[in-house]
Order: structure tokens, then sequence, then C-alpha cells
């Protein structure tokens, strides 16, 4: 074979390499492309979710019925949107914020969950809008802990008690309150439930920059300075009379 026709075999054996490289090569800048697209994303609905929720703490602090109870509570499962308009991704019911009582009363930074449907109580064509279950005791806490699927319910073995009901004398403090900004959210009933709860693992890494476990708030130890605005307003909401 002349040396001209191995030259013109290795200039097509490369076109071919390039040709054929090619699908896959921008397959692969696709993908590096669409991560940053999807962990800015992320943070964008999670500081999002953050900033709802500070509203939501402030309408609390104004109920001026809630306050012994904010005194009191050993955790806060905070949910800025229930229903059609819930924040974030991956939200079904609503996207939800757990913060946890440190010793010195202070709240540690939140922890991201997605939530499903209200068992008990949602009142037929409600709109939905801010809801939050306070935790009462240890109990409610550690079941909010569970990384997986869990629900705030009789069935698991917690009581959680309609706060309107409780306020009109119906029903004693339970392990956990639902409280809404919504008149009549959740009915007339006593007893209210909220299922398929799950932590967010994806929203609470793109907001930490690190992966962390549910176990890892429980110590209170975890904090963000975009968290801060939203643990001062709960500090302030929660503080004991002087």
């Amino acid at each position: 074979m002349s040396i001209e026709n191995r030259c013109r075999q290795a200039a097509a054996a490369c076109c071919f390499m390039l040709l054929a490289s090619g699908p896959a090569m921008a397959q692969s800048d696709s993908l590096q492309s669409s991560a940053p697209d999807l962990a800015a994303k992320s943070m964008e609905s999670a500081n999002k979710r953050v900033e709802a929720a500070i509203p939501v703490v402030h309408a609390l602090q104004a109920d001026a019925r809630m306050q012994p109870l904010l005194q009191q509570a050993k955790g806060m499962l905070i949910i800025p949107s229930y229903g059609r308009a819930a924040l974030g991704i991956g939200a079904q019911g609503g996207g939800g914020l757990l913060l946890v009582r440190r010793p010195d009363g202070s709240w540690s930074g939140p922890a991201f969950y997605n939530l499903g449907g209200l068992t008990l109580g949602l009142q037929a064509g409600a709109e939905g809008g801010p809801v939050v279950m306070v935790l009462n005791n240890d109990k409610a806490v550690n079941a909010v802990m569970k990384k997986n699927n869990f629900s705030l319910n009789a069935a698991a073995g917690l009581t959680v008690v309609n706060w309107r009901k409780m306020a009109q004398g119906t029903v004693g403090i339970g392990d956990v309150v639902a409280w809404s900004a919504t008149k009549g959210l959740f009915g007339d009933v006593v007893a209210v439930g909220l299922s398929d709860i799950r932590f967010n693992q994806h929203l609470t890494d793109a907001f930490y920059g690190r992966t962390l476990s549910p176990k890892d708030f429980a110590t209170g130890d975890i904090d963000d300075a975009r968290a801060a605005p939203l643990q001062q307003a709960l500090s302030d909401a929660s503080a004991m009379p002087k």
C-alpha cells in the first residue's frame, strides 16, 4: 500500500472517531452543565422555603394563645404553604422545615422535609395555607427525626390535636398541636394527622453544602447564616416573658 493511501485511511479513521465520539461528548457536556443548574434550583427552592417560614413564625407570635405552647415547645415543623401552593422541589402536600430547641432556648438550623396529606381534618375544598406542627415533647421530636417515611398521627402513637379545638377548651395538650393561620383548614375535628413525611436529603444537602442526616440536627448544632433570621424570629416568638 502506498504512503498516500495509508495517509488517506488514517485521515478517514480519525474522522470516523471524531464523528462517533461527538454524541457521547455532547451528552457528557449536557450532564455536566445540568448538574450546576439542578444544584442552583435546589438552593433557590431551599432559600425560598426558609424565607417563607419567617412570616409564619410572626403569625404564631401574634396569636397570644400560642405563647404558652411556644415557650415550652421542643421542636417545630413549619410548613409555609400547605396544599395547592406548596413550596419546593418535590413537595407534595407541602414543604416543611424542622427546627429543634437547644438547651439554651435557641433554635437549630432547619432540616428540610416533604409532606404528604392531612389524614384527618382537612376541610373539603380548602385552599390550604401555612401549617405548624408544634412538637411538645421529645417523643414527638424523635418521631420527626426518622429519615424514612413516617406520620404524625394516632397510628404512630402520637396525639395530634387541632389547636382551635384546644383553644376552645375541647381537648388538652397533646404530643403535637396542629396550628394554621387559615380558618377552618382542619375542619371541626379534635384530632388531626399528617402522613407521608419524608426527610428531603437533596434540599438539606444543597442548603448546607454537605451531607447531613436527621440525627445531625438532633443535637441542635447545625447552623447556617442564611437561616439566622428564621432562628431569631422563632427565638423571639418562644422567649419566656421577662
